[in-house]
């Protein structure tokens, strides 16, 4: 009888522990995608700047070259270079 209590005790932690342990391994999971996700917007937004910050700067090529402040060959030697 006496077995048996110790048997249902030690069960009993057994099954708490695991618990505990499914549940920190279910957040770390949870914690490791939300990290990739914010890292994956983070690097969409970078790159939605770097292009707008090429498309700013092709039109303020384009404003010189329709000032005439650039000639063609310049105009087109400046959009490769931004381009690169």
């Amino acid at each position: 009888m006496l077995a048996n209590l110790i048997y249902l005790i030690v069960f009993i932690i057994l099954v708490f522990v695991l618990t505990i342990a499914v549940k920190a391994i279910t957040r770390g999971v949870e914690a490791k995608q939300i990290l990739k996700e914010e890292k994956n917007l983070k690097f969409d937004i970078e790159e939605k700047n770097q292009s707008l910050e090429i498309i700013s700067q092709i039109k303020e090529l384009k404003d010189l070259y329709d000032k005439g402040i650039l000639n063609e060959e310049e105009f087109r030697k400046a959009k490769e270079k931004i381009l690169k």
